[in-house]
C-alpha cells in the first residue's frame, strides 16, 4: 500500500496504482457491525440528552431553546461522516502520517498560549473562524499513533531503556509541558495514561512503570502546590461543603442531581437542577442530569453500553493480527474507558473536579467529531480483521 502514496511517473504506472488499491479496497471485509451499532446507539442517546440538559440554560442565554441541541446535531452528522471516511482508509495510511500528525498536534499547542482564547482563567482553545477546539484532542490520538508506530519500528527493543523508555519518554514531558502550560492538568492526566497504557502493550518493562510511578507522583504534588486552582480542587473534593456558595457548589448541585432521581428517575426532560442551578450541566456534568432523569437503572444501562463498546474494542485488538492496527484499537479503547471513568468519577465525586467530558454525550463540537473520527479508525482496521478471518 506504501506505493499507492507516491509520486507516479506516468499515466499507466497511477492508473495500475488506482487499480491495485480498488482490488484492495474491495477485498476488505465489512466494518464490525457491534462496534458500529453500539457507536450510533451512544450518539443517539447523547444527542437526546443534550437537547434535554440544555434548553433551559439555552433558552435563559439566546431565547433560543435549541441552540446547543443545533449545534451539536449538526457536529454529528459531520462527525459520522469523518467516521465512516476514516473507516474507508487502510492501515498503513494511519502509520504513514503518524509522525506529522504528532508534530503538528505539538506545534498547536505552542501556539496555543499566543493565539489561545481565554476562557475560565485557562488557554485552551484556538478560534477557527466558526467555533473552538482544543489541540488536545489531536495530541490524543496523534500520541496514539505515534507511540504504536514507534513501538512496531523498536520491536525487540522495547524491553531496553534507550528504546522502550526514553523516546516514548520525552514524547510525554513534551505534550504534558505545553499543557501544564494553558494550565490543562486533566488532559495531561489522560496523555500521561494513553503513554503507561501504549507502552505497556509494547513491551515496556515493569519496573519502569514504578520508577515512573514515584517521579509523577512528586510532580503531582509539586502542581498541586504550584497551581492554586489545583489545590482548591483537591480540598473542594475532600469537603465540597465546607463552601457551598463557591468552590462547592458545583458538586454539590450535582449531587443533588443524582440523589434526586433516586431509582427509574424523574424522567426525561424532567430534570430541576438544569435550571441554572447546576453548572455545565449540558457538558461536563451532563452524567449528572441523566441520573436526574433517568434514574440509576438508566444510568447503569448507559454506562453498560459504554462497558459493551469498550470490550468489544479490546475484543477487535486481540484479534488484530497487524501489530500496528493492534495497538492503536487498544491505545483509542483506553482513552475513550479512561474519559467515561474519569467523568462519572468527577460528577460523583469519587474523584477531584476536571474538564474531562463524557464522550458522545458531553456538548462540544469539534471534539465529537474528534471521537467519532476515532472510531472510524477502530471501524477501518476492524474490515482487514473480518478479512483474515473469513480467509
Amino acid at each position: 500500500m506504501a506505493e499507492l502514496y507516491r509520486v507516479p511517473k506516468s499515466d499507466a504506472e497511477e492508473n495500475r496504482r488506482i487499480r491495485d488499491y480498488r482490488e484492495e479496497e474491495s477485498s476488505r471485509g465489512s466494518m464490525d457491525l457491534p462496534f458500529l451499532m453500539l457507536t450510533i446507539l451512544l450518539l443517539g442517546i447523547g444527542l437526546i440528552m443534550v437537547l434535554s440538559a440544555s434548553f433551559a440554560s439555552a433558552y435563559y442565554e439566546s431565547g433560543n431553546p435549541t441552540q446547543y441541541f443545533t449545534r451539536q446535531f449538526i457536529f454529528s452528522i459531520a462527525g459520522v461522516a469523518c467516521m465512516l471516511a476514516a473507516a474507508r482508509l487502510p492501515i498503513g495510511f494511519y502509520r504513514r502520517i503518524a509522525m506529522p500528525l504528532l508534530i503538528a498536534s505539538i506545534a498547536l499547542l505552542l501556539a496555543v498560549p499566543v493565539i489561545g482564547v481565554d476562557s475560565g482563567g485557562a488557554k485552551r482553545w484556538i478560534w477557527i473562524g466558526f467555533t473552538t477546539f482544543q489541540p488536545s484532542e489531536i495530541a490524543k490520538i496523534a500520541e496514539i499513533l505515534a507511540f504504536a508506530s514507534m513501538i512496531c519500528v523498536y520491536k525487540e527493543k522495547m524491553s531496553t531503556f534507550r528504546y522502550g523508555v526514553l523516546p516514548f519518554g520525552i514524547v510525554t514531558a513534551v505534550i504534558v509541558g505545553l499543557l501544564l502550560l494553558e494550565p490543562h492538568i486533566s488532559a495531561s492526566i489522560v496523555i500521561i495514561g494513553i503513554a503507561a497504557i501504549m507502552m505497556f502493550a509494547g513491551g515496556t518493562k515493569l519496573k519502569w512503570f514504578g520508577i515512573a510511578a514515584v517521579i509523577i507522583a512528586a510532580l503531582g504534588t509539586l502542581v498541586i502546590t504550584q497551581f492554586s486552582y489545583a489545590s482548591s480542587r483537591i480540598s473542594t473534593w475532600l469537603d465540597p461543603f465546607s463552601d457551598t456558595q463557591d468552590t462547592g457548589w458545583q458538586i454539590i448541585q450535582s449531587l443533588y442531581s443524582i440523589g434526586s432521581g433516586g431509582l427509574l428517575g424523574l424522567g426525561l426532560g424532567q430534570s430541576r437542577q438544569k435550571y441554572l442551578y447546576l453548572p455545565e450541566e449540558h457538558n461536563d456534568f451532563i452524567f449528572a442530569v441523566i441520573c436526574e432523569e433517568l434514574g440509576f437503572i438508566g444510568a447503569m444501562l448507559i454506562l453498560a453500553l459504554f462497558a459493551m463498546l469498550i470490550i468489544r474494542g479490546y475484543w477487535l485488538a486481540l484479534h488484530c493480527r497487524n501489530r500496528f492496527g493492534s495497538l492503536v484499537i487498544t491505545g483509542i479503547t483506553s482513552l475513550l474507558a479512561m474519559q467515561v471513568f474519569i467523568n462519572v468519577g468527577v460528577v460523583t465525586n469519587l474523584l477531584p473536579c476536571t474538564g474531562i467530558a463524557l464522550p458522545f454525550f458531553s456538548y462540544g463540537g469539534t471534539a465529537l467529531v474528534i471521537q467519532l473520527a476515532e472510531m472510524g479508525i477502530i471501524l477501518g482496521i476492524s474490515r482487514d480483521i473480518s478479512t483474515k478471518k473469513a480467509g
